[in-house]
């Protein structure tokens, strides 16, 4: 599996339209390969977008129909609107979605409306950070059935937080009101923390600039800060045995990730009830950065097995 560190551009071309009983919803999307082939879904985490799947998405999609999208709030995506006369019913913790419960619900749905697509198949999902949790709650609390499910260095088991978290929540105004290369200094030391290798300068800017270029990024920059320090799995977690009942899980882990311990994906492993836990040297959270090759091998095998 090729995975060059310059992929072409995937474009969303696809919009997605969701609304709730608070929100209206428009995300962005888009398929590769064949329609006939099995469905297989990336699933991004903060702050991240769809594009750090992107090599693995044109790669993989020889072999699978893979679908792309962003999270509202990210990327491509915009945040949800309330709609006329929510406004003021809308609860600060309801906004932030920390329990990523609004986010879960509207990947339930982007879920199902592909699903209509597919003859009766499940997709294959692979999850990083948060895109974890998100994967864990659809399937748990809104119905959506994997065909298998890989979770790549996962938001799922408490506690939750950086230090840098707490800070940007105790000083929101102050984090808001930053702007030019300060704010950029502070979301470019952010990202570059999640790496165990220095990434290239374009891998950097395309990182960061979605959360740099206006003042609606950087405002979202803080409000995923803030969601980040205070996020739950309380809903969800209690029913993590049921997981590896209904699928085949595997677990992928970068040894240096300093968001999320090693440690934790030993635990997640035993709690999902996963067939197996890989660890990948030389890597940290962002590990298709750190060792994408490594990572694209490992994919290649897990795919390879579930034939």
């Amino acid at each position: 599996m090729s995975t060059s560190s310059s992929p072409s551009l995937i474009e969303l071309t696809q919009t997605f339209h969701y609304c709730n009983a608070l929100f209206d919803y428009h995300i962005r999307w888009t398929s590769l390969g064949n329609a006939s082939s099995p469905p297989l879904i990336f699933v991004h985490g903060t702050p991240w977008s769809s594009r750090v799947w992107h090599v693995y998405a044109q790669s993989l999609s020889l072999y699978f129909r893979v679908y792309l999208f962003d999270n509202p709030g990210f990327g491509d995506s915009p945040l949800g609107k309330p709609l006329p006369g929510k406004e003021a019913t809308i609860t600060k913790e309801v906004a932030l979605d920390a329990n990523l419960s609004q986010q879960s619900e509207v990947f339930a749905a982007l879920y199902k409306s592909w699903e209509q697509e597919w003859q009766g198949a499940k997709a294959h999902v692979v999850a990083h950070d948060h895109g974890g949790l998100m994967a864990l709650r659809a399937h748990l609390l809104r119905g959506c059935e994997y065909r298998s499910l890989c979770l790549i260095d996962v938001v799922a088991l408490g506690p939750f937080g950086l230090p840098l978290f707490k800070l940007v929540e105790e000083n929101e105004g102050v984090f808001t009101s930053l702007t030019g290369p300060v704010f950029e200094g502070v979301v470019e030391a952010y990202i570059r923390d999640a790496a165990h290798k220095d990434l290239s300068k374009e891998t950097m800017e395309m990182l960061k600039r979605p959360w740099i270029a206006t003042e609606e990024g950087r405002r979202g920059f803080v409000r995923q800060m803030i969601q980040a320090n205070n996020r739950s799995n309380k809903e969800v977690e209690g029913r993590y045995h049921e997981v590896g009942k209904s699928m085949p899980v595997r677990i992928i882990w970068g040894k240096e990730d300093k968001w999320i311990p090693v440690e934790t994906a030993m635990r997640l492993k035993e709690k999902l009830d996963a067939k197996d836990v890989v660890v990948i040297e030389g890597a940290g959270h962002l590990v298709m950065y750190d060792q994408g090759a490594s990572l694209g091998i490992e994919l290649g095998w897990w795919f390879g097995t579930l034939k």
